[in-house]
C-alpha cells in the first residue's frame, strides 16, 4: 500500500475504532452506504438493527465515506423498488462549489475533460471553447468559501423557522466536513409529502417565480394611476426580505454597484442624488414615485438583484429527492478528514468549522506538498505551500494528502 494511503487508512482507523459514530433516529428503517478508501467502491442497500452492528462494522471497513439514506423504509436491504418507502426527512445541502466567491478565482480551478481548456473560480455548465460538460475540478474549502455558505444556510433557517413554522428542535444543522452544510428536517408534518411537493418547498427558499408585481412594481402603480403598495421593512415573509435587501442595496450602493445592473449613468445619479428621499419614503408611500426619471424596468433589476441576494442557495436535487443518500453525522469526510458535525441553530454565528470538525490532534507527519494555498487548523496556520517538504501536525498532513495536494514522505 502506497505510503499515502497507509497513512490515511492508519489515521481514520485509529478514529473509527475509538470513537462511537452516533447513529441516526428509526436506524433499522434507514439505508446505509460505504464508500471504500482506496479503490473508492461504494457499498450500498446495508441495514443494521441496533449501534453495536453498525459500529463494529465501521471499525472493521474503516471507509473513506458513510452515509445513510433520509428516507425511511420498510426494507432497507433490498433494491430500490423494493424497499417500501415509508417517509423521508426534508434534506437541504448548502456547498461553496453552488456560490459565487472571490476565494475561488484564487483557489478553484476546473480543467475541460474533452479539450483541457483550463479556468479558474466557479465551473461553468459548458465548456467555453468545446461546449463539454465534463471537468476535472480542483477546490479549496476557506474562510471565505465557508463563510459564503454559511451565510446561506442562516438565510434557510430563518425561512424553515420563521415562513414555515419548524421548531428548533425538528430542525438539525450540520457542517458537512467539507465545503458547506446541511439541514435536515425531521418532522411527521413533512415526512410522507412526495418530490413535487418537496420542490415547491426548494423554490420557495429559491424564490423561484417570483415576480417583481409581487411587490407592486407594474406599470399602474409606478405610474401613477393605482396606489402604491407600501413596502414594510419589518413585513414577514418574502415581502419584506425583499423589501429589505432593496432598502439595503440602495442606502450601501456605489455606482459601480448600478453599472453592474445594467442602468444607465441618467438613472444611477437620479438614484444617488434621490437616495435620502427615497429611503424616507419606504414605510410611508413607498419609493416608486419618490423621485421622477426612475422608471419601471429599473426597479424590476434591483428587485431581481434583490431576490437573488435573499434566495439561499441550495441544491434543488438534494432537496427534491426522496430517495437520496447523505452523508452520517459524526463521520469523516474522505476530501478532508474532517468530520460532519451537528451544532446547535444559536451557535451557527460563532460556529467554526476549522477548530470544530477537527479530529486528528495529536501526532505528526512528513509530506511533500506539490501546492496548497494558507489555511488554518484550529489555532494554527499553516502555508502557502509550493513544492516543499514540510513537517506538519497530523490534521494538516491529512487534509493535504485527502485534497490531493500532498503525499507522505516515508
Amino acid at each position: 500500500m502506497p505510503s499515502s494511503q497507509a497513512f490515511i487508512a492508519k489515521a481514520f482507523s485509529e478514529y473509527y475504532h475509538q470513537s462511537q459514530v452516533q447513529t441516526p433516529s428509526s436506524m433499522e428503517k434507514r439505508e446505509f452506504a460505504f464508500l471504500t478508501l482506496g479503490d473508492k467502491m461504494m457499498l450500498r442497500h446495508k441495514h443494521f438493527a441496533a449501534t453495536e452492528f453498525f459500529q463494529k462494522f465501521l471499525a472493521s471497513l474503516v471507509p473513506s465515506d458513510v452515509y445513510c439514506s433520509c428516507a425511511y423504509y420498510d426494507d432497507p436491504e433490498a433494491e430500490m423498488d423494493k424497499k417500501g418507502w415509508e417517509g423521508a426527512d426534508l434534506v437541504f445541502d448548502i456547498d461553496a462549489d453552488h456560490i459565487p466567491t472571490t476565494c475561488g478565482k484564487v483557489h478553484d480551478e476546473w480543467t475541460c475533460g474533452g479539450c483541457g481548456f483550463a479556468g479558474k473560480g466557479l465551473t461553468p455548465g459548458k465548456c467555453p471553447v468545446c461546449g463539454g460538460e465534463k471537468f476535472d475540478v480542483k477546490t479549496w474549502p476557506c474562510n471565505e468559501c465557508l463563510r459564503s455558505a454559511k451565510d446561506e444556510t442562516i438565510k434557510l433557517l430563518d425561512m424553515l423557522l420563521n415562513d414555515f413554522g419548524f421548531s428548533e428542535s425538528e430542525t438539525h444543522v450540520f457542517f458537512s466536513g467539507h465545503r458547506g452544510y446541511h439541514v435536515h428536517v425531521e418532522s411527521e408534518i413533512v415526512k410522507t409529502i412526495d418530490s413535487n411537493a418537496r420542490k415547491e418547498i426548494a423554490d420557495y427558499a429559491c424564490g423561484l417565480g417570483l415576480d417583481s408585481g409581487f411587490l407592486g412594481f407594474d406599470e399602474k402603480r409606478i405610474r401613477g394611476t393605482h396606489v402604491p403598495k407600501r413596502l414594510k421593512l419589518g413585513e414577514s415573509g418574502w415581502r419584506g426580505r425583499i423589501s429589505k435587501n432593496m432598502y439595503d442595496f440602495i442606502r450601501n450602493a456605489k455606482r459601480e454597484d448600478y453599472r453592474s445592473l445594467g442602468l444607465n449613468r441618467g438613472v444611477i445619479e437620479t438614484i444617488v442624488g434621490n437616495r435620502d428621499v427615497i429611503l424616507k419614503s419606504w414605510d410611508d408611500k413607498g419609493p416608486y414615485r419618490a423621485a421622477k426619471g426612475i422608471g419601471l424596468e429599473t426597479w424590476r433589476r434591483i428587485f431581481g438583484h434583490s431576490m437573488f441576494s435573499a434566495s439561499a442557495k441550495i441544491d434543488t436535487v438534494v432537496t427534491t429527492d426522496t430517495h437520496r443518500l447523505i452523508r452520517l453525522a459524526g463521520t469523516l469526510h474522505g476530501k478532508t478528514g474532517l468530520k460532519k458535525i451537528e451544532f446547535p441553530l444559536s451557535k451557527i454565528e460563532e460556529f467554526d468549522p476549522f477548530k470544530s470538525a477537527v479530529v486528528f490532534k495529536k501526532g505528526t507527519a512528513t509530506v511533500l506538498v506539490s501546492d496548497a494555498p494558507e489555511f488554518k487548523l484550529g489555532e494554527e496556520t499553516f502555508g502557502p505551500y509550493k513544492k516543499q517538504r514540510v513537517k506538519l501536525p497530523t490534521a494538516a498532513a491529512v487534509l493535504l494528502v485527502c485534497r490531493d495536494r500532498a503525499e507522505v514522505v516515508e
